[in-house]
């Protein structure tokens, strides 16, 4: 009689350890939680390479596919019904990488081009535009992703998808959005020798010294030089 008891203790014992185990182990992924893990880490790897400014001539145009191709991404997440975490509760992931690095050398790499001009909120209260950087803009957006890929790789996959979508509508995607708008102007500008404007009185947070004017021609310059337009 012992035996049989022991034997189903040993049982019941077994079987709660099991569930203990299946509890924590890892989703699996299925292909479109693939495909926008995908989509953010070669964007995170690739803003990572472009700010080492190994290839300056080609930085605007690397950035602008780049932010394009998340921005596709984004869209996917926010095309989709809201995503539920199985967790009640976001595990918590440490602290945030800092992107403090990140962030410098995307400013050293664009200046003088790097401050731009924004609407926050095109269905708001009229307002002036707001002065933003991009390199500011992209190493924020970064660790947005960051904080995803930390729970995609603990095998956290609809944690990873949730916090995605979550802060793609709330954050990355209209920091994003704006500054697509900011790389796309700047190539139309050249392409279509279109002299690029003062910016708004008021709006300019700059603080390297440069008139308006002395801004204006070296982004031109800048531009001009990486599209390969100088002598043309």
């Amino acid at each position: 009689m012992s035996d049989i008891t022991t034997d189903t203790s040993t049982t019941a014992a077994a079987g709660t350890a099991a569930d203990v185990t299946a509890s924590f182990r890892p989703e699996e992924p299925d292909d479109f939680a693939v495909q926008i893990a995908d989509s953010v880490d070669s964007f995170v790897l690739s803003v990572h390479e472009i700010a080492k400014g190994d290839e300056p001539g080609s930085a605007i145009s690397l950035l602008l596919l780049e932010v394009s191709q998340l921005l596709l991404a984004g869209g996917r997440l926010g095309a989709i019904d809201d995503v539920l975490p199985d967790d009640r509760y976001e595990p918590d992931t440490g602290p945030d990488a800092d992107e403090d690095e990140l962030r410098q050398r995307l400013s050293e790499l664009l200046a003088p081009i790097d401050v731009y001009h924004e609407v926050f909120d095109p269905y708001g209260p009229v307002d002036k535009p707001v002065a933003c950087r991009i390199s500011d803009d992209l190493s924020g957006v970064v660790t947005d992703l960051e904080h995803g890929l930390v729970h995609y790789r603990d095998g956290r996959i609809s944690e990873a998808l949730w916090w995605w979508q979550f802060s793609y509508l709330a954050n990355w995607g209209s920091t994003t959005a704006a500054v697509l708008r900011a790389l796309h102007s700047l190539v139309a500008h050249v392409r279509l020798d279109s002299p690029i404007g003062a910016p708004v009185d008021g709006a300019d947070t700059d603080d390297d010294g440069l008139t308006d004017e002395q801004l204006e021609q070296q982004a031109g310059a800048l531009m001009a030089a990486e599209l390969g337009l100088h002598g043309n």
